[in-house]
């Protein structure tokens, strides 16, 4: 018989530690945030929802994240910390309970020219060490299969640790690049009549790349340098001076008293513009390299950036360039195919790499896919690879909108690597718009209740249930079903599009209708980007809106970027009767003390750069004696800011009425972005902001057809409505929308539907479905049609 002592019958005693419980945070007043209050339950999923601008990422990003990496940062040595980005410290009282923050944000990958998806995971280290180990004939180590390694040989005497020297003749250092196009996997010919205009001389202005002005530092190098005379035109150059222009080595050279190096025109443009991923490149450069450089596959190694001994070995019949050309579903299904008991361990982590891939909706990626060609919700998801296998717990992980991009198919797929992470033991924390995403959470920090200044306030806290209930914006719409329209427009003309082949389409002719809203759509990578934005003819006068990141520094802000400024500073000049360049804290109206930047930056050596607010003019950024001017009773820097919002009614009577300022500030309300200060930094804004800014910019030009690439990227539940009004008034006045999105609201709005499909990669690259609305859901044979279908009601 078992004795019961007394410690049997006792309830388990709470351990100190097991109290932690709550990530709290008290007085939070950073950006628009105003003194929240908010306890967020560990090791649970929570959603943070609200409209655009309410305060949801200065919560979730600049308050907390931002502080458990600043408190992380400060472990280390003071010298290391030199290496690592400055973190001020939030505006808030209390932050208790914070664990290591790992963000997984949409970010596009840094635009490496060298970088592919498989050299930013796991996968492509691995299929090289496989590759050294099975493949046959063996030529060395892991090495020998990367690109980005060259081969070398090298003789002379090596001297050991302990002083043996030792004769080397040609010793081997194994690198699998390609000597031709040096692992790059294109070649550029340099259209030489777009470099310089050969009937003008040097001084004249004859090069006509961006940069080298006639009298600037680039050309004076040129005609400073004694090699060529800057007074006569190119054309009459004799062939030596034509080749010291162009082509000329490296030379030291010495220019008023300076000491530099000369080097030929076309060694300079290959160094600082082809070196660099096209993509990432500012439009105008990007427009010049476009306009003078001719990229094609490299012959040598036929675009896969590897030598011929690295295309040579083999494991059952497939290079290493057979496996990174081929989409990573079919990959790790050859993976699965090799037995081989040597290598088991490599093999079932590459199969697990391979299959997270897969799990996230990318399996129809290649590893030798560039990176700085993934979008923003790829390039997210893409990030969480390394997070699904890792062995940490007890983190806090937060998320900017991961369903961005997504088909409502791969939702529901997203949600459970969501819930996997949480299930870890870990505190997993979303910002969020997507309904099915909201509904899956724990907990829910609902904020606003509207934007910038009228957001930043916590409308509520609780469970989904709760929210459903609660009343506020959020749980008005959370639930909210499109009717599919009455009637549909009829089309004035079609684009037609015949023998599509880009990427994955597989011969695709369509006629896109035009004078309508069109609306492509498919699951992710079912060639929807393929079919519009690269398959249209380039003659069509389409005018692309997407999501890249806008360039500019910390001075750009959506004032300046839409030309806004201009008209404000105009009106300020013709109220004051003094010049408008006083009135740009670019120019001559710059605060003298911070040179308009707002903020004293104070380089600390190997400590950490502080920055702090310039004292002279509080951060406004201007001079004293510039503030002094107002118009309607505002300064200049009060102008800036400003809302959106506040701005139009500013400026749209009395004493400040500027027609042309508030014409544009109309547009900028119409596209939802009523809530932005007029001076925000661009640096700031979201993928879908950038890109409603840019529609904003552009709908006051003559684009007959505009393309938008998902416009409802970061759009609340209630703007969605607003957007919708915006594309129907561009239709009515004579524009054509055609839109990839995956949002069933607009799909149902849409007068014509082309439907991708019926998969991803090869699975897909055909139009599955072509008509209205109403057919699609009429006809439930694709996935789009069931999601249409179930989200109507039908």
């Amino acid at each position: 018989m078992n004795m019961v002592t007394d410690t049997d019958t006792q309830p388990p005693v709470l351990h100190a530690a097991d109290s932690h419980d709550m990530i709290r945070v008290h007085g939070a007043r950073e950006n628009n945030l105003k003194n929240i209050s908010v306890d967020i339950p560990k090791r649970r999923l929570t959603v943070f929802t609200g409209v655009s601008g309410s305060g949801k990422s200065s919560l979730v990003f600049d308050t907390i994240a931002a502080e458990s990496q600043r408190m992380i940062n400060e472990t280390y040595s003071a010298f290391l910390q030199g290496f690592m980005p400055s973190l001020a410290r939030p505006e808030v009282d209390v932050l208790d309970g914070l664990t290591t923050a790992i963000i997984v944000d949409q970010e596009r990958m840094g635009a490496n020219a060298r970088s592919t998806v498989g050299t930013v995971t796991d996968a492509n280290a691995r299929l090289r060490l496989l590759f050294s180990r099975l493949g046959s004939p063996h030529i060395g180590p892991p090495t020998a299969f990367s690109f980005n390694v060259p081969a070398r040989k090298a003789s002379g005497v090596m001297t050991s640790s302990t002083g043996e020297k030792t004769v080397v003749r040609e010793a081997i250092y194994h690198g699998g690049m390609c000597p031709r196009c040096e692992g790059m996997g294109s070649v550029s010919d340099i259209d030489l009549t777009q470099l310089y205009d050969e009937t003008k001389s040097l001084n004249e202005g004859a090069i006509l790349i961006p940069g080298y002005k006639a009298g600037g530092w680039s050309v004076r190098m040129i005609t400073e340098s004694g090699f060529v005379d800057p007074d006569k035109p190119i054309s009459k150059y004799t062939e030596t001076e034509l080749h010291d222009f162009l082509y000329r080595e490296p030379t030291k050279v010495k220019i008023n008293n300076i000491n530099i190096t000369y080097e030929g025109l076309v060694p300079r443009v290959q160094k600082s513009f082809l070196s660099k991923d096209v993509d990432a490149l500012q439009p105008h450069i990007r427009a010049f390299v476009e306009r003078a450089v001719k990229f094609t596959a490299c012959p040598e190694c036929d675009g896969t950036r590897l030598s011929e001994s690295a295309r040579s070995s083999k494991i059952n019949g497939i290079t290493i360039a057979d496996a990174c050309a081929m989409q990573v579903n079919d990959l790790a299904e050859w993976v699965r195919s090799i037995d081989e008991p040597s290598v088991a361990p490599l093999l079932t982590a590459l199969g697990e790499n391979l299959d997270s891939f897969v799990e996230l909706g990318l399996g129809y990626l290649s590893l030798d896919r560039p990176s700085g060609t993934l979008s923003g919700g790829e390039a997210q998801r893409i990030k969480m690879l390394r997070h699904l296998g890792s062995a940490l717990t007890d983190v806090t992980y937060v998320f900017d909108e991961p369903t961005i991009g997504l088909h409502p198919h791969d939702v529901e797929r997203m949600n459970n690597l969501l819930l996997r992470l949480r299930d870890k033991g870990n505190t997993v924390l979303v910002v969020e718009h997507e309904p099915e995403t909201i509904a899956i959470a724990d907990h829910i920090v609902d904020l606003g209740p509207g934007a910038g200044t009228a957001g930043g306030t916590m409308c509520f806290e609780g469970t989904v249930e709760g929210l459903r209930g609660s009343g506020t914006l959020t749980g008005r719409h959370l639930d909210d079903q499109a009717a599919l329209k009455d009637t549909v427009r009829t089309p004035t003309g079609a684009l037609e599009i015949r023998g599509a082949t880009a990427h994955n389409l597989q011969s695709v002719d369509v006629d896109i209708p035009l004078g309508v809203l069109v609306v492509v759509t498919g699951v992710a990578g079912s060639g929807k980007s393929s079919l519009v934005d690269e398959s249209i003819p380039a003659d069509a006068g389409v005018m692309f809106i997407d999501q890249t990141a806008i360039k500019g520094s910390r001075r750009s802000n959506p004032a300046t970027y839409t030309g806004l400024l201009d008209p404000i500073r105009k009106a300020f000049a013709k109220a004051n009767g003094v010049k408008p360049a006083l009135f740009s804290a670019n120019s001559e109206g710059a605060c003298p003390t911070c040179n308009g930047g707002g903020v004293i930056i104070t380089e600390l050596g190997f400590m950490e750069t502080v920055e702090t607010p310039c004292e002279d003019c509080g951060g406004q950024r201007f001079q004293a004696s510039v503030l002094e001017f107002t118009l309607g009773g505002r300064n200049i820097a009060e102008v800036l800011a400003m809302s959106v919002a506040e701005a139009e009614e500013f400026f749209s009577t009395g004493e400040a009425r500027t027609p042309a300022a508030h014409k544009i500030l109309h547009r900028l309300a119409d596209v939802g972005l009523g809530y932005l200060s007029l001076g925000q930094p661009l640096t700031a804004l979201s993928g879908g902001e950038r890109q409603r800014l840019k529609l904003a910019t552009n709908m006051g030009g003559n684009g007959a057809v505009y393309v938008l690439d998902e416009p409802t990227t970061g759009l609340h539940l209630a703007d969605v409505e607003q957007l919708l009004a915006l594309l129907d008034r561009l239709v009515d006045s004579g524009t054509s929308v055609i839109v990839i999105e995956h949002h069933q609201a607009v799909m149902a709005h849409a007068d014509w539907i082309i439907d991708m499909g019926p998969g991803a990669g090869h699975d897909g690259g055909r139009v599955v479905f072509e008509g209205t609305p109403a057919d699609l859901v009429a006809t439930p044979t694709t996935l789009t049609s069931e999601h249409l279908a179930a989200y109507v009601g039908a």
